[in-house]
């Protein structure tokens, strides 16, 4: 890895330099471009280091070392392909709505996380003869995250079982982001509380919920096609 060469590690002269301001100074010797940028407060930085003669700019190594970290991060999360998360709505058409919607207050979790959510509905027995209340189902997962979602995948059929694909709606999404943040600082002004503890109640509330959900599923026991 080539290691960018800052201020006096800098030994070829002279140099073209850009200025703290992006304004192109032009080809002067090394020397004259450190004594500016110490004048400033700043670092002289080589970012062309092949160029005849090399590039250099005027600016705060510190600072720029840490928004290029942070940017690595952020295009490292991007890169990583979304994760598909199954919900279940139940293995039978006869799940509670509040069950339901304790699995589409799930499903926006992980679509505001990035991820896709693949929503299945399973019939029992039966229940096949019935399918448009298992669609039923799935339209209304569709309807309540519509405003963080698209539909990848409408209905589809395998066997006893409907599902759907939801993918998330980046530009929608950041758009609530913005929003929550918004209400979750004013929340915390309003209480006279700290934005962390607002955030560690939401959580704690979260991981109950989840934790009921992880219960029912676990009482309803292996997928079977009884009557």
């Amino acid at each position: 890895m080539t290691r960018t060469r800052v201020n006096h590690m800098i030994r070829i002269t002279p140099i073209r330099l850009i200025g703290a301001n992006n304004e192109q100074i032009g080809v002067i010797e090394t020397h004259e471009a450190l004594k500016m940028a110490q004048e400033a407060g700043l670092d002289l930085v080589e970012i062309v280091a092949d160029g005849r003669p090399p590039v250099c700019k005027i600016m705060d190594y510190g600072k720029h070392k840490y928004e290029e970290s942070k940017n690595q991060q952020k295009n490292r999360a991007a890169s990583k392909s979304a994760e598909l998360k199954e919900i279940r709505l139940g293995r039978s058409v006869k799940i509670d709505p509040h069950d339901v919607q304790i699995r589409i207050d799930q499903g926006r979790r992980f679509l505001m996380g990035g991820h896709k959510v693949l929503y299945t509905q399973r019939f029992r027995g039966r229940e096949i003869a019935h399918k448009q209340l298992g669609l039923e189902h799935l339209d209304e997962v569709m309807k309540q995250l519509a405003d963080v979602s698209k539909v990848e995948q409408g209905a589809r059929w395998m066997g006893k079982a409907a599902s759907i694909v939801l993918a998330p709606d980046k530009v929608k999404i950041e758009a609530i982001k913005r929003k929550l943040e918004k209400e979750k600082a004013e929340k915390a002004k309003a209480q006279g509380r700290k934005i962390e503890d607002i955030e560690a109640e939401e959580a704690k509330k979260v991981a109950e919920q989840e934790a009921v959900l992880a219960a029912k599923d676990a009482a309803e026991g292996p997928d079977d096609d009884q009557d």
